[in-house]
């Protein structure tokens, strides 16, 4: 198959993401001033959108939405040229994060993750991989028993029929809950895993990104360590190939950074850059997200 000529498919989470950007630090027990925003996001979603932003042109989306929201996020994916295949749950709320982002645009999470790790073997279907020259899984997926046993059909079933798997862990706070051994043992046989720097060293117990890098990359084939404004280093077969710089930009929001850097690296990577280059076009891709409020591409946002 030729990769250019394949789709993108992403399983993974949509989540309705209400952003409170606050510039001086919390007041316990009083209020603090904030710029409040309801915004669609979700890590596999993002990374959808921003895969379209950076040139693929066929991107879908496999999640699960309550049905509160399920009207609002098809309509927003599709509005960013993502073709969501989105599960109603009746029985759910679609996954809320509530994303606190203080004066240096670093952002902490309140996650609850609703109908988005409900996702189920039953929503799965080989038959969604016709036509795919690449499948994203969501590391989100892995953190609770439905969606992991999903996502781990989903990449046999890719690797069966020949399409490379990529990654991404999600979150250090998840991983250190779910386990490690758990998380690599559910994410094995995947060709590219794509962890930020907190990430990669939950998952190695490295503190250095090289070691941790070189040594995720003897587990999986290729390895990109995300460094936020340092930019990436890129790790295959156990040693660093690469390291890439991020572009220099005035942060207003890192919410969903490492997903417009996952987005625009696998449309790269379709295309057929190699990995060095497909890892610039990601940095260049989270540098722009950070400038943004949010976790989507600035002209494929729906607001509230």
């Amino acid at each position: 198959m030729n990769p250019a000529a394949g789709a993108l498919l992403v399983v993974g989470d949509v989540v309705t993401d209400v952003v409170a950007r606050h510039r001086t630090p919390l007041a316990p027990a009083t209020d603090t001033a904030a710029e409040i925003r309801t915004l669609p996001g979700g890590a596999g979603a993002n990374a959808a959108c921003w895969a379209v932003r950076s040139g693929c042109h066929d991107v879908r989306l496999l999640g699960r939405v309550g049905t509160d929201a399920a009207a609002w996020h098809d309509r927003a994916l599709r509005h960013a040229g993502v073709r969501p295949l989105l599960v109603p749950d009746a029985d759910a709320a679609t996954a809320t994060v509530i994303a606190l982002v203080d004066s240096s645009a670093e952002r902490t999470f309140l996650t609850d993750s609703g109908a988005a790790l409900r996702l189920s073997p039953g929503d799965w279907s080989a038959g969604l991989l016709d036509g795919v020259a690449r499948l994203h899984l969501s590391g989100y997926l892995f953190f609770a028993a439905p969606s992991r046993e999903t996502a781990r059909r989903a990449l046999r079933d890719a690797r069966d029929a020949g399409v490379p798997v990529s990654v991404d862990p999600a979150s250090a706070g998840f991983l250190a809950e779910l386990g490690v051994d758990g998380f690599l043992a559910a994410a094995d046989g995947a060709e590219i895993l794509l962890p930020n720097v907190d990430e990669a060293r939950t998952l190695t117990g490295r503190d250095a990104p090289e070691v941790a890098a070189v040594e995720l990359s003897r587990r999986f084939p290729l390895v990109v360590v995300t460094l936020g404004a340092a930019g990436a280093l890129v790790a295959e077969d156990g040693a660093v190939t690469a390291r890439v710089s991020a572009p220099p930009v005035r942060p207003v929001d890192s919410t969903g950074a490492g997903d417009a850097f996952t987005g625009a690296f696998l449309a790269a990577r379709l295309a057929g850059a190699d990995p060095a280059k497909a890892a610039e076009a990601g940095c260049r891709a989270g540098a722009e997200a950070v400038t943004v409020v949010g976790g989507r591409p600035p002209d494929g946002v729906l607001g509230d």
